[in-house]
C-alpha cells in the first residue's frame, strides 16, 4: 500500500508556493485599479489554506520516499497546480467556463502555450501576468524534474542522464544543490531576457511577461498577434536567442558557471540541436525566397523565428506559417515532434532520443553487413546500455500510439483532419499552435468542443510528464504490494 503522507506534504508545499505566486498579479491588478485583484487574493488564500492544511496533516509519521510515491507525486503535482491555477481564470472578469479555465491553466503549467482566450490586447494585466507565471513555474519545475526525478524513474531513456545529473563534474554532489543551482541560472536568464527585451522597445510589463515565457519555452504572449505585434527585427532575433537558451540542458549551464566554458560545445545533443535548427531554417528561408513569398532578409528572419519557436515547443508566431505552402506546413508539422535537449524546458521527443535511435540503427545495419562483427551504439562517446536503447524505442512506440489515439479522439469530436492531427501533435509535444484556420498560428482553441479540450489537456499532461510517468499509474501491478 502506498503511503500518501509524504506526497500530501510535498503537494502542500507546492500549493503554498503557488499561493505566493498568485499574490504578484493581485498586487499588479490592485496598483492599476482592476477589480480582479480580489479574485487573485481569494485564489491565493484558498491555495494557501489548502496547502498549509496538507502540510500540517502530513508533516510527521514518515521517513522515506519510494519509487512508486515519486510516480504518484509527479503526476499529482502537475494536476493539482493546474486545478488551483485555474481558479483566477474561472472567477476573473473573463468569466471562463470550468473547461476553458482548466485548459488554459494546464496549457500554462505544461508550457504548451495553446490558448482559448481571445482579446489578449485588452485583457486584465493580472491575467496576462498569471499566464506568464504559470509557464515560468512549469518551466523550472520540468527542469528540476528532468534532473532529479526522471533519471531515477528511468523514464524513456532518461536514466542515461543519472550520472551526469548527479555528478555535475563532482562540483555539486547532491540533487538539492543541483536544483538550487539550476533555479539560480533560470532566474538569471529570465532577468537578462527581461532587461534585453525592455531595452529593445517592449514596455516593462511586456518584457517581464515575455522573458518568463521565452526562457520557459512556453509561448504565452500579451497580444493576440503574439510577437508579430511588435514588428521588430531586433525583438525577433532576441527572442530566438532566448528560446534557444531555454532549450539547452541547464546542467551544462552549471558546468559553465563553474569554469567549464566549453561544456555546451562539447555536448553532442547540443550540436545535433543546432544542426537540425540550421538545416530547417535554411530549407524554410530558401523556400520563401525561391517562391517569391519574401525577400531574402525577411525570409531568413521569419524562417528562423518560426522554426525555432515550433521546434523548441515555444509556440510564438510572427506570421501564419501554415500559409507558406505545403512544404513549410509539412516541415513545421515534423518539427513539432522534435523538441530540444533533455534537462531543458522543452518537451517533444527530445534530441537525445533521436541520437540513441540513430546510433542503434547504425549499429544494427553494421551487424547486417558484418554478421560476425561486434558493434555498439554510442552516445557522447560512451556505449549506450541496452536498457537505455530499449527504453527509448519503447518511448517512440508509446509516443506514436498516444498521438494516434489523441488525433483519432479529436476526430470523433467532429474536428477536421488538419485540426485533429495538428492539435494532437501540438498537445502531446507541448507546442502551442497547430495548423489550419481553427488552431493554427492565427487561431485559438476556443471554438473546440469541451470534450476535445479535456482530451487535449490530458495530452498536454501526457507529453509534459514523458508518457510513462502517467501511464504507469493505470497498471494494476503498480498499486499492488
Amino acid at each position: 500500500m502506498i503511503e500518501f503522507r509524504p506526497i500530501v506534504f510535498i503537494l502542500g508545499i507546492l500549493l503554498c508556493v503557488l499561493a505566493v505566486a498568485m499574490a504578484i498579479p493581485a498586487v499588479v491588478d490592485a496598483l492599476v485599479g482592476h477589480p480582479d485583484w480580489q479574485v487573485f487574493t481569494a485564489s491565493a488564500g484558498t491555495s494557501l489554506f489548502v496547502g498549509v492544511s496538507m502540510i500540517l496533516t502530513a508533516r510527521s509519521g514518515w521517513t522515506s520516499f519510494s519509487l512508486r510515491q515519486a510516480f504518484v507525486m509527479t503526476n499529482l503535482a502537475w494536476l493539482v497546480i493546474a486545478v488551483f491555477g485555474a481558479l483566477p481564470f474561472a472567477f476573473s472578469e473573463l468569466e471562463l467556463s470550468v473547461t476553458d479555465a482548466f485548459f488554459e491553466s494546464m496549457s500554462g503549467v505544461t508550457t504548451t502555450g495553446a490558448t482559448i482566450i481571445v482579446g489578449l490586447d485588452d485583457a486584465p494585466p493580472g491575467i496576462l501576468l498569471w499566464r506568464a507565471i504559470l509557464q515560468w513555474l512549469g518551466g523550472v519545475g520540468i527542469i528540476v524534474m528532468a534532473v532529479a526525478v526522471l533519471p531515477m524513474l528511468q523514464v524513456g531513456g532518461m536514466q542515461l542522464f543519472r550520472i551526469e545529473a548527479f555528478e555535475t563534474d563532482k562540483v555539486l554532489p547532491r540533487a538539492a544543490q543541483i536544483a538550487g543551482g539550476i533555479i539560480i541560472v533560470y532566474v538569471s536568464l529570465t532577468a537578462l531576457a527581461a532587461i534585453v527585451l525592455w531595452a529593445l522597445g517592449m514596455t516593462g510589463f511586456e518584457a517581464v511577461a515575455h522573458a518568463m515565457t521565452s526562457i520557459a519555452t512556453g509561448g504565452f504572449s500579451t497580444s493576440d498577434a503574439s510577437i508579430a505585434h511588435f514588428d521588430s527585427a531586433a525583438i525577433d532575433w532576441a527572442m530566438c536567442a532566448f528560446m534557444v537558451l531555454g532549450s539547452l540542458p541547464f546542467v551544462l549551464y552549471l558546468r559553465m558557471v563553474r569554469g567549464n566554458l566549453r561544456a555546451i560545445l562539447h555536448d553532442s545533443q547540443v550540436r545535433w540541436l543546432f544542426a537540425i535548427l540550421f538545416g530547417a531554417i535554411a530549407l524554410t528561408a530558401g523556400w520563401l525566397w525561391l517562391k517569391d513569398i519574401m525577400a531574402p532578409d525577411l525570409a531568413v528572419r521569419y524562417a528562423a523565428f518560426n522554426v525555432i519557436s515550433i521546434m523548441t515547443g515555444t509556440g510564438y508566431t510572427t506570421a501564419a506559417f501554415d500559409a507558406w505552402g505545403g512544404f513549410v506546413m509539412a516541415l513545421m508539422f515534423v518539427l513539432m515532434f522534435v523538441g530540444g535537449c533533455a534537462g531543458s524546458t522543452t518537451c517533444g521527443i527530445k534530441i537525445f532520443r533521436f541520437q540513441v535511435l540513430h546510433a542503434t540503427a547504425v549499429a544494427q545495419m553494421k551487424r547486417l553487413l558484418q554478421p560476425h562483427g561486434v558493434f555498439f551504439p554510442y552516445y557522447n562517446k560512451k556505449p549506450i546500455p541496452q536498457g537505455v536503447a530499449e527504453s527509448v524505442m519503447g518511448f517512440f512506440f508509446l509516443f506514436i500510439a498516444c498521438y494516434a489515439i489523441l488525433a483519432t479522439g479529436l476526430g470523433l469530436f467532429g474536428l477536421d483532419f488538419v485540426t485533429a492531427v495538428s492539435g494532437a501533435a501540438s498537445a502531446i509535444a507541448n507546442v502551442g499552435p497547430g495548423l489550419g484556420e481553427i488552431v493554427g498560428p492565427a487561431g485559438t482553441f476556443k471554438t473546440l468542443p469541451d470534450g476535445a479540450k479535456w482530451l487535449l489537456a490530458a495530452g498536454m499532461l501526457l507529453g509534459r510528464l514523458e508518457l510513462f510517468t502517467v501511464l504507469v499509474l493505470i497498471m494494476p501491478a503498480f498499486w499492488r504490494g
